[in-house]
């Protein structure tokens, strides 16, 4: 007899309450159209996901793109499905080529920008996007604390940040008492551990800051496509692929094959699994151009791996 599966919870971010999974909205207005984006969206709804990621810069890498495809899309997609209040969007500031950095200038004019794409009146969660040394802490916190006062955004959170400024933002927040990170958005996975290990994730368990990863699979890697002597039409398939030339990739990919045939599971339902059990991980980010590579994603609400299963990837990421 099968034990029927049990929906992780949701975890929470401050106030928010989020699905085990954070769809990445990368892929919308690139390698996904916004009819494939909907598609999308819809799925990963009817699959009980609630956490939808995005930035103002994505995709302005795309040759005639300007950065905000993806909030645009979204944006359609919300006001389309009427369902604003049941869906937690985060974005970030930042990145976009007209509003680099974090002066207070800058973010209260981005943010604008992007709640006008997202046809909202609020955000979520809002996140720094890359952390930007030439600002003080006080500034870009203060702007911050000021869109959550004025309602325009409900949490703040940041990427791409060292545990230094993050451990200083918290303790200025704190001092100050004024709104505070929740959450950081750090690059790991099975194969980038020391991008968030240590020190950084220290920081985040000392103070409550939940981890909400992207490249949660290596730019495809940890879905099992790529294998020696196999080639992959995608947009990311380099970054991917460099993994099957490292032996822990191999490694890797031979404790993840074990663990799925145990479970009858994708490859990248496992890696999102391990990734879900790690200390501080709230929600995996992670992307999906078509509705088909949705379930593989979505499953990870349903898969808990035993002890010696994680200690298995545990060490064979090592």
């Amino acid at each position: 007899m099968t034990a029927t599966p049990t929906h992780k919870p949701h975890k929470p971010l401050g106030s928010l309450s989020v699905s085990p999974l954070s769809l990445g909205g990368n892929v919308f207005g690139w390698t996904a159209d916004e009819a494939e984006s909907f598609n999308v969206l819809d799925a990963y709804v009817a699959g009980g996901g609630n956490f939808i990621d995005t930035a103002d810069v994505y995709s302005a890498w795309v040759p005639g793109n300007k950065g905000g495809e993806s909030e645009t899309v979204i944006g359609n997609w919300l006001a389309a499905r009427g369902n604003r209040d049941d869906i937690v969007i985060a974005t970030k500031v930042g990145a976009h080529p007209d509003f680099k950095g974090l002066s207070a200038t800058t973010i209260k004019t981005a943010v604008e920008e992007s709640l006008t794409r997202l046809r909202t009146d609020y955000i979520d969660l809002y996140y720094t996007h890359y952390d930007d040394e030439s600002v003080e802490v006080p500034e870009f916190l203060s702007a911050l604390n000021d869109l959550v006062q004025a309602g325009k955004v409900r949490e703040i959170a940041a990427s791409n940040i060292s545990a230094q400024r993050l451990e200083e933002s918290l303790a200025f927040s704190d001092r100050e008492g004024l709104a505070r990170y929740v959450a950081l958005q750090p690059h790991y996975n099975l194969v980038s551990r020391d991008t968030y290990e240590g020190e950084l994730a220290d920081v985040a368990a000392r103070n409550g800051v939940a981890a909400v990863p992207y490249y949660a699979l290596a730019s495809g890697f940890l879905t099992g496509k790529y294998r020696p002597g196999t080639a992959v039409d995608s947009a990311r398939s380099e970054g991917a692929a460099k993994h099957l030339s490292t032996d822990r990739g191999i490694r890797v990919l031979q404790a993840l094959d074990t663990v799925a045939a145990a479970h009858d599971a994708e490859v990248a339902t496992v890696a999102l699994a391990w990734l879900a059990a790690q200390p501080t991980v709230a929600a995996p980010i992670a992307s999906a151009r078509t509705v088909a590579q949705l379930p593989a994603l979505l499953a990870v609400a349903d898969l808990t791996l035993s002890e010696a299963e994680l200690a298995l990837l545990t060490k064979a990421s090592a």
